[in-house]
């Protein structure tokens, strides 16, 4: 018998991908702010020339919502931006680097 889905809960797939998506507008919200890229670039070592092959990597997608975690003033600004709770931006770095992100879609 095939489980039935659970009401606003997404599947781990779907749930990776919004996460992976949210990471890249995180990463053209930094990238939209030359000081917030260049900060980004020097925090993380990387090369402007390399961002589109890492972006690839969800391991690196993490890092960017990582980076963006780490500076409350980031976070919020982003979170703003993109009209969602900063938990949310979170939940979705946690999943990337290897936790659960678990958002119920309204």
């Amino acid at each position: 018998m095939a489980q039935r889905r659970q009401p606003g809960r997404s599947s781990d797939q779907e749930r990776l991908a919004a996460a992976e998506g949210l990471a890249i507008a995180a990463l053209g919200f930094i990238a939209a702010e030359p000081d917030r890229l260049g900060r980004f670039l020097a925090m993380t070592g990387i090369g402007p020339e390399s961002i589109r092959d890492a972006a690839r990597e969800p391991r690196f997608l993490g890092g960017v919502l990582d980076h963006i975690v780490a500076d409350e003033e980031l976070l919020l600004a982003f979170a703003a931006e993109r009209d969602i709770d900063p938990e949310h931006v979170v939940l979705a770095r946690d999943l990337l680097v290897g936790g659960r992100w678990e958002r119920d879609e309204a």
